[in-house]
């Protein structure tokens, strides 16, 4: 096949593909969010899309569904772009979701959510899909601690702090999305947000109050330091490490 990407594919060479062994689907849930006055609302949905391809071929026989661009963001609502969804919409879009990709005979579901807020609706939906589709292998890369852990190790072997790679348009995420779409970010605004301490006070007076009683322009960190090749090592790190954590899963 000369993609793996279901949006990209015709609906007889998808079925054919299901009929061949390639029975796994993978999809990533980002977010339509503002990340600072650099990155475009698409980053997360974006770097999600990458990263579902990047562990769809590495598993081996899987196909790329498409991305759910869209998640929970209320906190970033000041910001102009940004389009949040309930958490019980976003559940039930998975729910869906998961039930036309079992109809149509996948055997393994691998769900990705890149975007901090979406993390425990996914658990949750994961949950759910476990008990309706039981002979099915629901999974899914929920460790989000975990993968922050991993981004700030690989901004450490560059000598960056975990202040400066941030966890939101900081360092990190824009090397990603220089590595992925470089035309879209704006050099020119690089400027540094937020790099004081992230801890649970600082979290929950984000979800309260909104990223924007943290930081005015809409940074967790300092994209000065951003490149395009440390995004792919980034990008393949992390694809590395979701592909450790569900690989040796196999269907029940």
């Amino acid at each position: 096949m000369t993609t793996i990407r279901m949006e990209e594919m015709n609906w007889p060479d998808i079925k054919r593909a299901i009929e061949s062994g390639f029975t796994t689907a993978v999809f990533a849930v980002g977010s339509t969010e503002q990340h600072g006055p650099h990155l475009p609302t698409m980053t997360d949905a974006r770097i999600g899309e990458d990263l579902a391809e990047r562990v769809a071929r590495k598993l081996g026989r899987a196909l790329q569904a498409r991305t759910i661009d869209v998640g929970l963001s209320d906190h970033h609502l000041a910001f102009a772009g940004t389009i949040s969804l309930k958490a019980e919409t976003l559940l039930l879009i998975l729910r869906d979701y998961v039930d036309s990709l079992v109809r149509h005979g996948f055997t393994r579901i691998v769900v990705i959510p890149i975007h901090g807020g979406n993390f425990a609706t996914v658990k949750q939906a994961i949950e759910e899909a476990r008990k309706v589709h039981p002979g099915t292998d629901v999974t899914g890369f929920t460790d989000m601690s975990g993968l922050m852990d991993l981004l700030s190790r690989t901004s450490a072997d560059y000598g960056i702090s975990v202040e400066v790679a941030g966890s939101h348009a900081g360092e990190s995420e824009t090397s990603m999305m220089m590595a992925l779409e470089g035309g879209l970010v704006a050099v020119d605004r690089f400027a540094p947000g937020y790099l004081g301490p992230f801890g649970e006070a600082e979290m929950k007076l984000m979800m309260e109050k909104g990223m924007s009683a943290i930081t005015a322009n809409g940074i967790l960190g300092d994209p000065r330091t951003a490149s395009a090749e440390k995004g792919e090592i980034y990008l393949e790190r992390l694809a590395d490490f979701v592909v450790s954590k569900i690989g040796a899963k196999t269907a029940r």
